[in-house]
Order: structure tokens, then sequence, then C-alpha cells
């Protein structure tokens, strides 16, 4: 006499194990995808340029990965480009570079910078600068604390601490890393920094 065919005893379990499986490590998925994205946008911020400010370093429509943590470990420092809201507007984001320190006295004559009574030689400068290039005579002014003297590259063409004065710590966002657009000028945007000249310089 024929026995009937049972079925499998195991193969339902089986498979709903396999699809719990499944859907586990899709979950996990999904969370350290979402974790990591809002770490690396905690971190960093893609930034496009616009404008001609900070030519010659930086020119219209280049991209830049900006680092958003570097001054939550360490002040920032004097060469520094970074992404900055200007103190009347916050809907605005402008790039520039360090030039004056929290307690330094500052003094701008005749288009060179003094700092502390020492002139700063500043080799990515494109060109003479001619606009605005006399502030603070005839003895300087000392920069106010936690806040900074910021300037474009492109002194005669930039908006910066000329017209809107000083900017507090609170108002910078981030330091540009470097440069990922175009490619033929992907990486190092710190070729050239400012050096404070070791003589003391009459800028009369």
């Amino acid at each position: 006499m024929a026995i009937p065919h049972q079925p499998a005893a195991g193969a339902a379990p089986a498979r709903t194990s396999t699809a719990s499986s499944l859907l586990r490590e899709l979950v996990e998925v999904v969370v350290l995808a979402v974790i990591l994205y809002f770490g690396i946008s905690f971190a960093v911020q893609a930034v496009h340029v616009e404008g001609l400010s900070m030519f010659a370093t930086l020119d219209d429509n280049d991209y830049l990965i900006a680092n958003k943590i570097d001054y939550r470990l360490h002040a920032p420092q004097r060469g520094d480009i970074i992404i900055l809201r200007p103190p009347t507007d916050n809907s605005k984001d402008f790039i520039k570079r360090i030039i004056a320190l929290p307690g330094e006295r500052l003094l701008i004559s005749d288009g060179f910078v003094y700092i502390n009574g020492h002139k700063l030689d500043e080799p990515y400068l494109p060109e003479a600068w001619v606009t605005l290039n006399n502030l603070y005579g005839p003895d300087g002014m000392v920069v106010p604390p936690n806040e900074y003297f910021v300037m474009g590259d492109n002194r005669n063409r930039s908006q910066d601490s000329r017209t809107f004065g000083f900017i507090g710590r609170d108002r910078i966002d981030g330091r540009a890393w470097f440069r990922i657009w175009p490619l033929n000028h992907f990486g190092n945007i710190y070729a050239q920094l400012p050096i404070l000249e070791t003589g003391t310089t009459s800028a009369g």
C-alpha cells in the first residue's frame, strides 16, 4: 500500500528565517547609511565659489570641500580660507582669507598690511592693490577678542572686512580644505601663504 508523500517539516520555518535575516540586514544597511550621511554632513560641506574676490587662488565656479569641525578643535589661523556669514546678512556665504587675529594691531598703508608693526608678505595677490588700501592709520587698530579681519585675495574686487568690519568667530562656518573642481586644479589651495616679516617696518 502506497504511503502518502509528506512535506518537509522544516521548509516553512527555513523560508521565514531567511526573510527575517534579509530584512534585518536591510535595516542595518539603511541605519548605517543614515548615520554616515549625517556624520559627513556634520563634518564637511561642498562649496561653490561664485565671483572673483579670491582670484587667483580660487576662480569663479570652482568647487571646494570645506571642513566644518576644524574650528571646534582649534582657533582659526592667519592664512586660512574660510566660509563665513557677513555680519548683516545670514542668507549669504562669503569666502575670504584670514589676515589678522584677535589681539593683533592691524594697519593697512598704501596696499600693504602691517601686523604689530611687522609687514605681511602676501605672495598670492594677483595684482597691485589700489582699492581701499589705507585703513586704521597712523597707529593701527587692535582686533577685538574672538574677532578676525578677513579679505579676499583679489583686493580690488572684494567685499570684505574693509567694508563690513571684523568677523566674529561665531560667523565662521568652516575652513576651505581642498578643491574638487575643475579636475585639472584638483587638490591643494594653500600653495602660497602669508608670512610676517621678522623685522619691524615703518608704514610711513
